[in-house]
């Protein structure tokens, strides 16, 4: 099952894929927030119908201790109103500590830092989508 994560940011969205097989996830884009919440949600709905994604997997940025902050609630608000416009399901997956790990990758790949903002949210939500996508692997296999 092909499904789309996203890096919800104020400013950028990052946006990741996964392979046919739902194995992979790849950093795919970033949008740039166009000021409308609508509109950045047609946005990803027309990635997911170009993508052919069966989901959409929202990064839910928990607490440390795993409490839900007002970041965290305010990721579920947006990811209940992007699931009335992207026509498939919407869920929500702790993404605490994916932009840190996809600096850190980007840093070892010797990325100065203004190429690494372009593309870190995007790697972030291909980190999320991995977990994800791993967390599904596993709950099938057991």
């Amino acid at each position: 099952m092909r499904v789309l994560g996203i890096d919800l940011g104020s400013k950028r969205i990052g946006i990741a894929t996964s392979d046919r097989s739902g194995t992979i996830a790849t950093p795919y884009t970033v949008l740039l927030r166009c000021g409308s919440m609508g509109g950045d949600h047609r946005n990803i709905a027309k990635m997911v119908v170009e993508e052919e994604a069966e989901a959409v997997i929202v990064g839910l940025p928990l607490n440390m201790d795993g409490s839900e902050g007002k970041a965290a609630q305010a990721a579920r608000v947006e990811a209940a109103r992007m699931a009335t416009v992207v026509g498939v399901p919407v869920h929500v997956h702790d993404e605490r500590l994916t932009t840190v790990e996809a600096d850190r990758v980007l840093m070892e790949q010797k990325m100065k830092a203004q190429a690494r903002r372009r593309i870190v949210d995007k790697v972030a939500a291909a980190v999320m989508l991995q977990s994800w996508l791993d967390t599904q692997a596993h709950q099938a296999n057991s």
